[in-house]
């Protein structure tokens, strides 16, 4: 790659830094709706914790976590793509549009940032998870997990960036976004095991991507999974490189 996409790649990813850590309630705030459901859930069930297909003597914390974590990613990448509204509203898009740079540099380098801001509350997270109890059955599965944190948040911010090149106003991307985002959240087993789920609801967590996220998490973390993690990550990797592609032919058509 030419020192000027990397150029442009690292400018892209130093201003969503600098807008996330100036925005010391955007953190907080990130924070507060999963260290609730850690706190209320995780320390409230533990002690009744028992369902089919989950090992005897699992914690529920210990279950739970990886689907928080999982839930973090997915919120703070899919509302990733509210940047480019923002940047259409204040005329910055223009600007970058118009610069004799690849659309794909620019979708690569808003999801360098977005990833990082990601990274960074699902890591919070995982720490304040240790506090609260979590156990991790190796240190090799931090890094794994790490692999499908990151895997998480480039297919959801790809997602969130090509919703949001065909939008034009914040208040309906926050709309649909909720009504993507809870759905997907709720439906890849992060408080439950999907072999649990009605056999009509089944089908529509299978084609969850999350599911394999919390899945492959899960096996990183605790050592315990439905799935293969081989299957987790070739269907994440799919996923991630579609929204990619997808999130950057989007871009490219968006009229500023």
């Amino acid at each position: 790659m030419k020192a000027n996409n990397l150029q442009v790649i690292y400018v892209m990813w130093l201003r969503e830094m600098k807008r996330f850590l100036r925005a010391k309630s955007r953190i907080i705030g990130s924070l507060a709706m999963p260290f609730f459901f850690l706190l209320a859930m995780g320390m409230g069930f533990n002690s009744g914790f028992n369902l089919p297909g989950v090992p005897q003597g699992t914690n529920y914390l210990d279950f739970l976590v990886p689907g928080i974590i999982g839930m973090t990613m997915l919120f703070s990448s899919m509302f990733a793509g509210l940047s480019v509204l923002w940047d259409k509203e204040f005329g910055f898009l223009k600007e970058i549009m118009v610069a004799p740079v690849s659309r794909l540099v620019i979708v690569l380098g808003r999801i360098a940032g977005g990833l990082t801001t990601a990274l960074i509350q699902g890591i919070l997270i995982f720490i304040i998870s240790l506090f609260l109890g979590f156990k991790v059955v190796n240190l090799f599965g931090i890094i794994l997990a790490l692999l499908f944190m990151a895997l998480i948040g480039v297919g959801f911010i790809g997602f969130g960036v090509a919703v949001a090149s065909k939008m034009e106003d914040t208040q309906g991307f926050s709309l649909i976004m909720q009504f993507i985002v809870f759905p997907t959240f709720l439906l890849s087993g992060a408080f439950f095991p999907v072999t649990n789920f009605p056999s009509w609801m089944r089908p529509l967590a299978y084609l969850d991507p999350l599911t394999y996220g919390v899945d492959g998490l899960r096996a990183s973390l605790i050592g315990f999974s439905q799935f293969s993690p081989i299957l987790d990550l070739s269907l994440l990797l799919i996923f991630s490189l579609v929204m990619v592609i997808l999130g950057s032919w989007f871009f490219s058509k968006t009229e500023v």
